[in-house]
């Protein structure tokens, strides 16, 4: 018999403050502080961008690529492991994605799956502020449910 393996991607979990740049918000102005005085490694957040970064064929299109590339590991699925993995990244002005890692781990065969699958994910289109391409930190949350798991309708 075989089993059906469903993977669920959430909407899009923005992270705010788990880098080294402080955001203070003044009469709607977002100012970026760098902790590390390095004007160049700022990193934003999705929330407060004038022109957020997009995946080709937008959200929809980033859930599908994903669900895609992502192979539930055989260990995992052979001892019922299940659940949740919110993924950190950060888009870069090229649109390539770097410091990916694991902010909610579940179990390692689970987390190593999907920071692999993110860290393989093709170039989005880069983040705009004040019309210069900035870098962007976001969060994913991944889950890995088995069909028994799922609830029917």
């Amino acid at each position: 018999m075989t089993q059906k393996i469903y993977l669920f991607i959430f909407a899009l979990l923005p992270l705010m403050g788990f880098s080294t740049t402080k955001i203070i918000v003044r009469q709607d102005t977002v100012i970026p502080i760098n902790i590390d005085g390095n004007e160049n490694d700022t990193t934003y957040s999705f929330y407060v961008l004038e022109h957020k970064p997009e995946f080709k064929g937008g959200i929809g299109g980033l859930m599908k690529w994903i669900a895609e590339h992502t192979n539930y590991p055989k260990e995992a699925k052979k001892k019922g492991i299940t659940g949740k993995v919110f993924v950190q990244f950060v888009i870069e002005r090229d649109g390539s994605v770097s410091n990916v890692k694991p902010v909610r781990k579940v179990n390692p065969l689970l987390d190593e799956e999907a920071v692999r699958v993110i860290k393989m994910m093709p170039k989005w289109k880069p983040g705009k502020q004040r019309g210069k391409l900035v870098r962007v930190m976001y969060q994913i949350p991944i889950n890995f449910v088995l069909d028994k798991q799922v609830p029917k309708k």
